[in-house]
Order: structure tokens, then sequence, then C-alpha cells
């Protein structure tokens, strides 16, 4: 199976930097009621090999437009997606979904590569 997103390689991998990347126009459906979910995700990750290439990134978020999911298991979903393609040192994934019914959301989800 591909990598859920494409990467690059990253030019520094002995130093350890950190990026962050957000995505303010995030939607999902609601798979309880069926009605969209608004919120923003920030992706903040220290790469080692490779790092995360934004097109391909921005339409893999894309595509739960159309997908029923909670906003936990997006979250977790993303991280493990993300993980998977670029194999980061660290990632975090940050969800912080609109108010919908007088309640907002923040889920966060991270994670760490064992020491080398």
């Amino acid at each position: 199976m591909p990598a859920a997103v494409e990467t690059f390689p990253n030019q520094f991998p002995q130093r350890e930097y950190e990026i962050e990347i957000t995505c303010p126009e995030f939607t999902a459906v609601c798979p309880k009621t069926g009605q969209p979910d608004f919120g923003t995700i920030v992706i903040t990750y220290v790469p080692a090999e490779a790092c995360l290439e934004l097109k391909s990134l921005k339409l893999y978020l894309f595509a739960f437009r159309d997908r029923g999911i909670f906003y936990e298991h997006s979250i977790n979903t993303i991280l493990d997606d993300l993980a998977a393609s670029c194999r980061p040192r660290r990632m975090k994934v940050v969800g912080l979904f609109n108010p919908r019914g007088g309640i907002t959301s923040k889920i966060t989800a991270s994670m760490e590569a064992a020491a080398r």
C-alpha cells in the first residue's frame, strides 16, 4: 500500500528542527448526524529522513470532506497516516473544531519515534 502522503528527502537529517503546518479549512462529516464538521488542523513534526510534501498533504486532508468520522478518530488517523508516510522523530496533530451546539473540541494526538 502506498504512503498516504508523498514525501521528499530532508536535506538536513542530522539537525533537529520543527515544521508546523496549519490547515484552517478541514472538513469531515459527523457519522452520527451527517452534518459537516469544520476545524483547523495543526501538524507539528521534527523530520528525520523525509518531509511531507504539501500538495499531497492538502489532497489527503481534503479527502476527509466526504468521510463520516468522529473528531477523535480523524485526528488519530491523520497522525498514524502521516507518521507512516514520513517517519518523523516526533509528531503532534491538533484538531481545533468549530463550535457545534455551543461546544468546541480540541483533540491532540502525538507520537515519538523509538530511540535510535
